[in-house]
Protein backbone atom coordinates (compact mmCIF):
# COMPACT_ATOMS: atom_id res chain seq x y z
CA UNK A 1 0.00 0.00 0.00
CA UNK A 2 1.28 3.67 -0.95
CA UNK A 3 -0.12 5.24 2.44
CA UNK A 4 0.64 8.38 3.40
CA UNK A 5 4.38 8.23 0.38
CA UNK A 6 4.35 10.69 -2.39
CA UNK A 7 5.36 9.00 -5.34
CA UNK A 8 8.17 10.20 -8.22
CA UNK A 9 8.76 6.88 -10.03
CA UNK A 10 8.33 2.96 -10.77
CA UNK A 11 11.03 0.57 -10.14
CA UNK A 12 10.36 -2.74 -11.74
CA UNK A 13 11.66 -5.87 -10.98
CA UNK A 14 11.23 -9.21 -13.28
CA UNK A 15 12.14 -12.97 -13.05
CA UNK A 16 14.05 -13.14 -9.63
CA UNK A 17 13.62 -16.58 -9.14
CA UNK A 18 14.19 -16.92 -5.55
CA UNK A 19 17.50 -15.24 -6.04
CA UNK A 20 17.98 -14.93 -2.02
CA UNK A 21 21.27 -15.79 -1.89
CA UNK A 22 22.89 -12.46 -3.24
CA UNK A 23 19.73 -10.70 -2.71
CA UNK A 24 21.21 -8.23 0.12
CA UNK A 25 21.93 -5.36 -2.18
CA UNK A 26 18.59 -5.20 -4.01
CA UNK A 27 16.08 -5.53 -0.79
CA UNK A 28 17.99 -2.86 0.35
CA UNK A 29 18.05 -0.88 -2.42
CA UNK A 30 14.03 -1.50 -2.52
CA UNK A 31 14.04 0.02 0.71
CA UNK A 32 15.38 2.83 0.66
CA UNK A 33 13.72 3.83 -2.39
CA UNK A 34 10.23 2.54 -1.61
CA UNK A 35 9.30 6.47 0.26
CA UNK A 36 9.02 7.74 -2.96
CA UNK A 37 9.12 4.79 -5.51
CA UNK A 38 6.34 2.55 -7.06
CA UNK A 39 7.73 -0.80 -6.67
CA UNK A 40 6.40 -3.43 -8.79
CA UNK A 41 7.16 -7.00 -9.91
CA UNK A 42 6.46 -8.83 -13.51
CA UNK A 43 6.48 -12.40 -12.53
CA UNK A 44 8.35 -15.04 -11.25
CA UNK A 45 9.42 -14.39 -8.10
CA UNK A 46 9.23 -17.53 -6.62
CA UNK A 47 10.97 -21.00 -7.47
CA UNK A 48 14.88 -21.11 -8.95
CA UNK A 49 16.80 -21.81 -5.88
CA UNK A 50 17.86 -24.25 -2.84
CA UNK A 51 16.23 -21.23 -0.43
CA UNK A 52 12.35 -21.83 -2.57
CA UNK A 53 13.05 -26.01 -2.16
CA UNK A 54 13.10 -25.87 2.04
CA UNK A 55 11.52 -22.70 2.73
CA UNK A 56 8.76 -23.49 0.23
CA UNK A 57 8.15 -19.60 -0.44
CA UNK A 58 7.64 -17.66 2.82
CA UNK A 59 10.65 -15.68 2.71
CA UNK A 60 9.94 -14.29 -0.92
CA UNK A 61 6.29 -13.47 0.20
CA UNK A 62 7.95 -11.73 3.38
CA UNK A 63 9.63 -9.84 0.86
CA UNK A 64 6.57 -8.70 -1.32
CA UNK A 65 4.27 -8.17 1.42
CA UNK A 66 7.06 -5.70 2.63
CA UNK A 67 8.81 -4.19 0.04
CA UNK A 68 6.09 -4.57 -3.49
CA UNK A 69 2.95 -2.42 -4.53
CA UNK A 70 2.11 -4.63 -6.84
CA UNK A 71 2.66 -7.77 -8.73
CA UNK A 72 1.97 -9.38 -11.89
CA UNK A 73 1.88 -13.24 -11.86
CA UNK A 74 4.22 -15.75 -13.20
CA UNK A 75 4.10 -19.01 -14.54
CA UNK A 76 6.62 -20.01 -11.94
CA UNK A 77 4.93 -19.33 -8.26
CA UNK A 78 1.19 -19.07 -9.74
CA UNK A 79 -0.66 -20.29 -6.50
CA UNK A 80 1.13 -18.33 -4.05
CA UNK A 81 -0.78 -15.45 -5.85
CA UNK A 82 -3.69 -16.76 -4.40
CA UNK A 83 -2.53 -16.32 -0.98
CA UNK A 84 -3.95 -13.82 1.24
CA UNK A 85 -1.23 -11.73 1.40
CA UNK A 86 -0.50 -11.55 -2.27
CA UNK A 87 -3.95 -12.09 -4.20
CA UNK A 88 -4.51 -7.88 -3.15
CA UNK A 89 -1.18 -6.83 -4.80
CA UNK A 90 -1.83 -8.98 -7.95
CA UNK A 91 -2.93 -7.44 -11.43
CA UNK A 92 -3.72 -9.21 -14.45
CA UNK A 93 -5.97 -8.14 -17.26
CA UNK A 94 -6.27 -11.87 -19.25
CA UNK A 95 -6.46 -14.43 -16.52
CA UNK A 96 -9.68 -16.06 -15.99
CA UNK A 97 -12.16 -18.75 -14.55
CA UNK A 98 -12.23 -21.00 -17.21
CA UNK A 99 -15.84 -21.61 -16.68
CA UNK A 100 -17.40 -18.18 -15.47
CA UNK A 101 -14.64 -15.63 -17.48
CA UNK A 102 -14.43 -13.61 -14.17
CA UNK A 103 -10.94 -12.12 -13.69
CA UNK A 104 -8.86 -14.53 -11.17
CA UNK A 105 -6.93 -10.98 -9.90
CA UNK A 106 -7.77 -7.41 -10.21
CA UNK A 107 -7.56 -6.25 -13.74
CA UNK A 108 -5.93 -2.54 -12.64
CA UNK A 109 -4.82 -0.16 -10.06
CA UNK A 110 -4.56 3.10 -9.55
CA UNK A 111 -1.93 5.16 -8.32
CA UNK A 112 -0.53 9.28 -8.20
CA UNK A 113 3.18 9.41 -9.06
CA UNK A 114 4.63 12.68 -10.09
CA UNK A 115 0.90 14.30 -9.59
CA UNK A 116 -0.24 12.05 -12.31
CA UNK A 117 -2.65 9.85 -12.13
CA UNK A 118 -1.11 6.01 -13.27
CA UNK A 119 -3.15 2.99 -14.11
CA UNK A 120 -1.16 -0.24 -13.73
CA UNK A 121 -2.52 -3.66 -14.86
CA UNK A 122 -0.43 -6.85 -15.88
CA UNK A 123 -0.91 -10.00 -18.44
CA UNK A 124 0.39 -13.36 -18.29
CA UNK A 125 1.66 -14.26 -22.17
CA UNK A 126 -0.34 -17.02 -23.61
CA UNK A 127 2.54 -19.44 -23.37
CA UNK A 128 4.17 -18.76 -20.53
CA UNK A 129 0.57 -19.87 -18.69
CA UNK A 130 0.75 -22.77 -20.42
CA UNK A 131 3.81 -23.50 -18.86
CA UNK A 132 2.15 -23.48 -15.51
CA UNK A 133 2.13 -27.55 -14.42
CA UNK A 134 -1.71 -28.39 -15.83
CA UNK A 135 -2.86 -29.38 -12.08
CA UNK A 136 -2.17 -25.58 -10.93
CA UNK A 137 -4.26 -23.95 -13.59
CA UNK A 138 -7.14 -26.60 -13.82
CA UNK A 139 -10.26 -24.52 -14.31
CA UNK A 140 -8.27 -21.29 -14.93
CA UNK A 141 -7.29 -20.02 -18.65
CA UNK A 142 -5.50 -16.77 -20.13
CA UNK A 143 -7.23 -14.85 -22.73
CA UNK A 144 -5.50 -12.88 -25.36
CA UNK A 145 -3.70 -10.30 -24.34
CA UNK A 146 -4.09 -7.63 -26.36
CA UNK A 147 -7.64 -8.24 -26.51
CA UNK A 148 -7.97 -7.91 -22.77
CA UNK A 149 -5.89 -4.75 -22.64
CA UNK A 150 -7.83 -3.03 -25.33
CA UNK A 151 -11.33 -3.38 -23.45
CA UNK A 152 -9.69 -2.86 -20.09
CA UNK A 153 -8.46 0.73 -21.88
CA UNK A 154 -11.89 1.27 -23.40
CA UNK A 155 -13.55 0.69 -19.85
CA UNK A 156 -11.53 2.80 -17.49
CA UNK A 157 -9.40 5.15 -20.13
CA UNK A 158 -11.09 8.10 -18.46
CA UNK A 159 -9.82 7.28 -14.92
CA UNK A 160 -6.05 7.42 -15.76
CA UNK A 161 -3.32 10.33 -17.17
CA UNK A 162 -1.06 7.13 -18.09
CA UNK A 163 -0.69 3.49 -18.40
CA UNK A 164 1.91 1.28 -17.26
CA UNK A 165 1.95 -2.71 -17.98
CA UNK A 166 3.73 -5.21 -16.00
CA UNK A 167 3.72 -8.40 -18.61
CA UNK A 168 5.19 -11.79 -18.25
CA UNK A 169 4.89 -12.37 -21.51
CA UNK A 170 8.85 -12.22 -22.86
CA UNK A 171 10.70 -9.10 -24.56
CA UNK A 172 9.80 -10.32 -28.34
CA UNK A 173 6.25 -10.55 -27.40
CA UNK A 174 6.05 -7.25 -25.77
CA UNK A 175 7.35 -5.67 -28.77
CA UNK A 176 4.18 -7.26 -30.66
CA UNK A 177 1.47 -6.17 -27.67
CA UNK A 178 3.43 -2.50 -27.69
CA UNK A 179 2.49 -1.71 -31.42
CA UNK A 180 -1.27 -3.52 -30.22
CA UNK A 181 -2.02 -1.15 -27.36
CA UNK A 182 -0.37 2.31 -28.39
CA UNK A 183 -2.34 3.53 -25.49
CA UNK A 184 0.57 1.76 -23.14
CA UNK A 185 3.11 4.30 -21.96
CA UNK A 186 5.38 2.07 -20.43
CA UNK A 187 5.84 -2.03 -21.02
CA UNK A 188 7.83 -3.82 -17.97
CA UNK A 189 9.13 -7.23 -19.48
CA UNK A 190 9.69 -10.18 -17.94
CA UNK A 191 9.50 -14.08 -18.20
CA UNK A 192 12.35 -14.08 -21.38
CA UNK A 193 15.55 -14.60 -20.39
CA UNK A 194 17.27 -13.14 -22.93
CA UNK A 195 20.13 -10.49 -22.63
CA UNK A 196 17.60 -7.69 -24.55
CA UNK A 197 16.70 -4.98 -21.69
CA UNK A 198 16.61 -1.72 -23.91
CA UNK A 199 14.38 0.47 -23.28
CA UNK A 200 12.67 0.07 -27.17
CA UNK A 201 10.48 2.35 -28.34
CA UNK A 202 7.73 1.30 -30.35
CA UNK A 203 5.67 4.37 -31.19
CA UNK A 204 4.90 6.38 -28.13
CA UNK A 205 5.32 3.27 -26.05
CA UNK A 206 8.68 2.14 -24.29
CA UNK A 207 9.19 -1.58 -23.54
CA UNK A 208 11.91 -2.55 -20.46
CA UNK A 209 13.37 -4.90 -18.45
CA UNK A 210 15.24 -4.95 -15.53
CA UNK A 211 18.21 -7.55 -15.07
CA UNK A 212 16.74 -10.87 -13.67
CA UNK A 213 17.68 -12.78 -10.42
CA UNK A 214 18.30 -9.76 -8.79
CA UNK A 215 20.67 -7.99 -10.31
CA UNK A 216 18.64 -5.08 -11.39
CA UNK A 217 15.44 -3.17 -12.75
CA UNK A 218 13.85 -0.79 -14.52
CA UNK A 219 13.01 2.61 -13.79
CA UNK A 220 10.12 4.93 -14.93
CA UNK A 221 9.04 8.52 -13.96
CA UNK A 222 7.64 11.06 -15.83
CA UNK A 223 9.49 13.80 -17.60
CA UNK A 224 7.67 16.65 -18.83
CA UNK A 225 4.71 15.45 -20.78
CA UNK A 226 6.05 11.99 -21.30
CA UNK A 227 7.94 9.30 -19.74
CA UNK A 228 11.83 8.06 -19.26
CA UNK A 229 13.03 5.08 -18.51
CA UNK A 230 16.43 2.83 -17.63
CA UNK A 231 17.71 0.49 -16.56
CA UNK A 232 19.73 0.27 -13.00
CA UNK A 233 21.73 -2.34 -11.21
CA UNK A 234 21.71 -3.30 -7.51
CA UNK A 235 25.43 -1.73 -6.07
CA UNK A 236 27.29 -5.16 -6.20
CA UNK A 237 28.74 -3.95 -2.55
CA UNK A 238 28.62 -6.18 0.66
CA UNK A 239 25.57 -4.32 2.62
CA UNK A 240 23.74 -5.16 5.84
CA UNK A 241 20.23 -5.33 5.73
CA UNK A 242 18.20 -2.37 7.39
CA UNK A 243 16.84 -3.28 10.85
CA UNK A 244 12.93 -3.38 9.13
CA UNK A 245 14.49 -6.35 7.29
CA UNK A 246 15.92 -8.46 9.87
CA UNK A 247 13.56 -10.97 10.22
CA UNK A 248 13.78 -11.76 6.65
CA UNK A 249 18.04 -11.76 7.13
CA UNK A 250 17.27 -14.64 9.79
CA UNK A 251 15.62 -16.70 7.39
CA UNK A 252 17.86 -16.55 4.52
CA UNK A 253 20.88 -17.06 7.06
CA UNK A 254 18.77 -20.36 8.53
CA UNK A 255 18.21 -21.89 4.88
CA UNK A 256 21.64 -20.69 4.04
CA UNK A 257 23.26 -22.94 6.47
CA UNK A 258 21.09 -26.44 5.45
CA UNK A 259 22.41 -25.19 1.77
CA UNK A 260 26.34 -25.61 2.61
CA UNK A 261 25.94 -29.16 3.46
CA UNK A 262 28.99 -31.27 1.00
CA UNK A 263 27.37 -33.82 -1.65
CA UNK A 264 30.38 -35.09 -2.78
CA UNK A 265 33.82 -33.96 -4.72
CA UNK A 266 32.79 -32.34 -7.82
CA UNK A 267 33.78 -34.21 -11.36
CA UNK A 268 37.10 -32.79 -12.13
CA UNK A 269 35.86 -31.65 -15.79
CA UNK A 270 32.76 -29.47 -14.55
CA UNK A 271 35.14 -27.96 -11.21
CA UNK A 272 35.27 -24.20 -11.54
CA UNK A 273 33.14 -24.15 -14.10
CA UNK A 274 29.31 -23.07 -14.92
CA UNK A 275 28.23 -26.46 -16.33
CA UNK A 276 26.68 -26.14 -19.98
CA UNK A 277 23.22 -27.58 -19.07
CA UNK A 278 22.79 -29.26 -22.15
CA UNK A 279 26.26 -30.99 -21.87
CA UNK A 280 25.04 -31.92 -18.36
CA UNK A 281 21.43 -33.15 -19.46
CA UNK A 282 23.26 -35.70 -21.92
CA UNK A 283 25.57 -37.31 -19.81
CA UNK A 284 22.46 -37.46 -17.57
CA UNK A 285 20.12 -39.05 -20.27
CA UNK A 286 22.32 -41.59 -21.45
CA UNK A 287 23.02 -42.63 -18.04
CA UNK A 288 19.51 -43.22 -17.01
CA UNK A 289 18.53 -44.78 -20.22
CA UNK A 290 21.91 -47.29 -19.10
CA UNK A 291 20.56 -48.04 -15.70
CA UNK A 292 17.01 -47.60 -15.74
CA UNK A 293 16.78 -49.47 -19.24
CA UNK A 294 14.33 -47.26 -20.77
CA UNK A 295 13.64 -47.25 -24.59
CA UNK A 296 14.09 -43.35 -24.78
CA UNK A 297 14.96 -40.49 -22.41
CA UNK A 298 13.88 -37.26 -22.95
CA UNK A 299 14.75 -33.89 -21.01
CA UNK A 300 14.77 -30.51 -21.72
CA UNK A 301 17.52 -27.68 -21.40
CA UNK A 302 15.23 -25.53 -19.44
CA UNK A 303 14.95 -27.69 -15.76
CA UNK A 304 18.19 -27.05 -15.06
CA UNK A 305 19.68 -23.36 -14.18
CA UNK A 306 23.51 -22.30 -14.46
CA UNK A 307 25.71 -22.31 -11.19
CA UNK A 308 29.20 -22.16 -10.99
CA UNK A 309 31.03 -24.95 -9.19
CA UNK A 310 33.72 -25.11 -6.69
CA UNK A 311 35.83 -28.42 -5.44
CA UNK A 312 33.31 -29.46 -3.63
CA UNK A 313 29.03 -30.04 -4.56
CA UNK A 314 27.10 -28.06 -2.01
CA UNK A 315 23.32 -29.22 -1.24
CA UNK A 316 23.06 -25.21 -2.25
CA UNK A 317 25.38 -26.19 -5.42
CA UNK A 318 22.71 -29.19 -6.27
CA UNK A 319 19.35 -27.14 -5.48
CA UNK A 320 20.27 -24.38 -7.37
CA UNK A 321 21.42 -26.35 -10.58
CA UNK A 322 17.86 -28.40 -10.31
CA UNK A 323 15.36 -26.17 -8.45
CA UNK A 324 12.50 -27.28 -9.37
CA UNK A 325 12.28 -30.66 -7.63
CA UNK A 326 11.75 -32.29 -10.90
CA UNK A 327 10.74 -35.92 -10.59
CA UNK A 328 11.33 -39.00 -13.63
CA UNK A 329 9.05 -40.74 -14.65
CA UNK A 330 7.86 -43.44 -17.26
CA UNK A 331 5.54 -40.93 -19.98
CA UNK A 332 3.63 -43.06 -22.98
CA UNK A 333 4.22 -41.44 -26.64
CA UNK A 334 1.42 -39.52 -27.89
CA UNK A 335 -0.13 -41.61 -30.68
CA UNK A 336 0.42 -38.11 -33.01
CA UNK A 337 4.08 -38.90 -33.14
CA UNK A 338 4.69 -42.33 -32.65
CA UNK A 339 6.17 -42.27 -35.99
CA UNK A 340 7.27 -38.76 -35.81
CA UNK A 341 9.86 -38.62 -33.13
CA UNK A 342 11.49 -35.62 -34.60
CA UNK A 343 8.33 -33.66 -34.48
CA UNK A 344 7.77 -35.05 -30.48
CA UNK A 345 11.47 -33.17 -30.05
CA UNK A 346 10.27 -29.61 -31.86
CA UNK A 347 7.05 -29.91 -30.04
CA UNK A 348 9.01 -30.02 -26.87
CA UNK A 349 11.09 -27.71 -27.44
CA UNK A 350 8.50 -25.25 -28.48
CA UNK A 351 6.90 -25.70 -25.33
CA UNK A 352 9.31 -25.53 -22.85
CA UNK A 353 11.49 -22.46 -24.49
CA UNK A 354 14.80 -24.39 -24.82
CA UNK A 355 16.65 -27.27 -26.64
CA UNK A 356 15.57 -30.73 -25.38
CA UNK A 357 18.01 -33.89 -24.79
CA UNK A 358 17.13 -37.13 -26.29
CA UNK A 359 18.84 -40.82 -25.81
CA UNK A 360 19.77 -42.10 -27.83
CA UNK A 361 19.99 -39.54 -30.49
CA UNK A 362 17.98 -39.29 -32.55
CA UNK A 363 15.33 -40.95 -31.10
CA UNK A 364 13.86 -44.00 -33.24
CA UNK A 365 10.58 -44.22 -34.75
CA UNK A 366 7.49 -46.39 -33.15
CA UNK A 367 8.90 -45.33 -29.75
CA UNK A 368 5.94 -45.66 -27.03
CA UNK A 369 7.71 -44.78 -23.64
CA UNK A 370 10.12 -42.38 -22.93
CA UNK A 371 11.74 -41.60 -19.36
CA UNK A 372 11.21 -38.22 -18.69
CA UNK A 373 10.23 -35.94 -15.67
CA UNK A 374 6.77 -35.63 -14.56
CA UNK A 375 6.78 -31.79 -15.76
CA UNK A 376 7.23 -33.02 -19.22
CA UNK A 377 4.56 -35.62 -18.77
CA UNK A 378 1.74 -33.49 -16.78
CA UNK A 379 2.64 -30.33 -19.29
CA UNK A 380 3.04 -31.49 -22.70
CA UNK A 381 3.14 -34.70 -23.14
CA UNK A 382 -0.67 -35.08 -21.92
CA UNK A 383 -0.11 -38.52 -20.87
CA UNK A 384 -0.61 -40.83 -17.97
CA UNK A 385 2.87 -41.67 -16.29
CA UNK A 386 4.32 -43.66 -13.23
CA UNK A 387 7.14 -42.87 -11.62
CA UNK A 388 10.83 -43.97 -12.42
CA UNK A 389 11.90 -43.93 -8.67
CA UNK A 390 14.70 -41.41 -8.94
CA UNK A 391 14.45 -37.19 -9.38
CA UNK A 392 16.29 -35.58 -11.57
CA UNK A 393 18.25 -34.08 -8.77
CA UNK A 394 19.55 -37.16 -8.00
CA UNK A 395 20.44 -37.90 -11.36
CA UNK A 396 22.46 -34.56 -12.24
CA UNK A 397 24.01 -35.32 -8.97
CA UNK A 398 25.75 -38.71 -9.86
CA UNK A 399 27.00 -36.54 -12.85
CA UNK A 400 28.23 -33.58 -11.30
CA UNK A 401 30.17 -35.97 -8.85
CA UNK A 402 31.10 -38.94 -11.12
CA UNK A 403 29.26 -41.59 -8.73
CA UNK A 404 27.06 -44.44 -9.87
CA UNK A 405 23.46 -43.90 -9.76
CA UNK A 406 21.89 -45.27 -6.57
CA UNK A 407 18.18 -47.23 -7.38
CA UNK A 408 16.17 -46.29 -5.56
CA UNK A 409 12.96 -48.38 -3.82
CA UNK A 410 10.23 -48.44 -6.64
CA UNK A 411 12.20 -48.42 -9.55
CA UNK A 412 11.41 -49.89 -12.44
CA UNK A 413 12.69 -50.89 -15.80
Amino acid sequence: MTGDRVLERIVATTDFHSALDQAAPMLTALHQARPTSLIVDCGDFFEGSGYYRLAGGAIERAVLTGLYDVLAPGNHGWTHHFDPGLHPLTVCANAVDAASGRPLFARLRIFRIGGRKIAVTGVIGQSAFMGIPADQREGQRATDPVRALRELFLAHHHEADAWMLLSHSGFERDLVLAAECPFLDIVFAGHCHSDHYAPEPVGDTLVIKGGELGAGYALAEPVGAGWAAHTCTFPATTVVLPQQLAPVARQIAAVREKLTAPLGLTTESYRGTVPNRHQVLTEVADRLRSSLGAEGVILNDTALRPQRLGMVLTFGDLLAIEPFANQLVHARVPDAYLYAPRGLVAHLAEKTGGPVVTSPDPLPAGLRGVLTTDYLARTVLGERAHRAGMSLGQAVRHVLTNSSPVRTEGASR
